[in-house]
C-alpha cells in the first residue's frame, strides 16, 4: 500500500514518501528511504517494485552525476526529469521499469517546480502530485487546502493532515513517512512521521 506525494510552495517543493517495504503479505522494515537524492537541488520520490525502484533511481542518480562531472554544469531539474522520462520510454518497448516518480526540484533561473513521471513514460510538470494508494486520500487533501503561496510550515502541516487521512482510512496504511524538502539551500531531509519503529537485531 505504497504512497507517494508532493507539493510545490513558496520558494520550495516537498515530497513525502512512506517507508515500508513489503513483499506480499510481509512487511520487511518499516523504516526504507524511497527519496532519493539526486544531487544538491533535486529530489526523486519513487514507488513501484522494490527491485525496480531501488535500480532506477540509482542508475538516474548516476547519470545525473555523471553529466555534471562530464559538462561542468548540473542538469536543470527539467532537463533531469526529461531525462528520466527518456529513459522510462525506452525502457518500455524492452524491458520496463514498474516504478512511478515524483521529481522535485529548485533552480536558480525558474525556482522550485514538481515532476509527475508514471511508469508508460507520462510527464507532466504540476503543482502537486501523488501515486499509490494513499493518493485517493492525499490528493483530496491537496485539493482542498493546497495553495502556490504557501511557507514550508503549511506545507508540511497540510503532509502531516494527508498522512493522517491516509492512516485513518486506507485498509491497510503504511505506519511510517520521511519528508523532504528542496529550495534554494538544496535537498534535504526535513521529518520523519514514525507511528512503528523497528526492533534492533541483536548482534549476539
Amino acid at each position: 500500500m505504497e504512497c507517494v506525494f508532493g507539493m510545490v510552495g513558496n520558494g520550495f517543493s516537498l515530497v513525502v514518501a512512506d517507508s515500508s517495504a513489503v513483499h506480499s503479505i510481509l512487511v520487511h522494515k518499516s523504516n526504507e528511504d524511497k527519496i532519493m537524492i539526486l544531487d544538491s537541488h533535486k529530489l526523486m520520490g519513487a514507488s513501484g517494485e522494490a527491485g525496480d525502484r531501488a535500480q532506477f533511481t540509482e542508475y538516474v542518480q548516476k547519470n545525473v552525476a555523471l553529466y555534471q562531472f562530464r559538462n561542468g554544469i548540473p542538469l536543470t531539474t527539467a532537463a533531469a526529469a526529461n531525462f528520466t522520462r527518456g529513459e522510462l520510454a525506452t525502457a518500455l518497448r524492452k524491458n520496463p521499469y514498474m516504478v512511478n516518480i515524483i521529481l522535485a526540484g529548485y533552480d536558480k533561473e525558474t525556482g522550485p517546480s514538481l515532476y509527475y513521471i508514471d511508469y508508460i513514460a507520462t510527464l507532466h510538470k504540476v503543482d502537486k502530485a501523488a501515486f499509490g494508494y494513499g493518493s485517493y486520500f492525499s490528493l483530496a487533501m491537496m485539493d482542498r487546502h493546497y495553495r502556490k503561496d504557501m511557507t514550508v510550515e503549511e506545507a508540511v502541516d497540510l503532509a502531516d493532515k494527508c498522512i493522517l487521512e491516509i492512516r485513518s482510512r486506507l485498509v491497510v496504511a503504511p505506519p511510517n513517512f520521511v519528508i523532504k524538502i528542496v529550495d534554494k539551500d538544496g535537498a534535504r531531509e526535513y521529518a520523519w512521521r514514525e507511528s512503528v519503529k523497528d526492533a534492533p537485531v541483536s548482534t549476539s
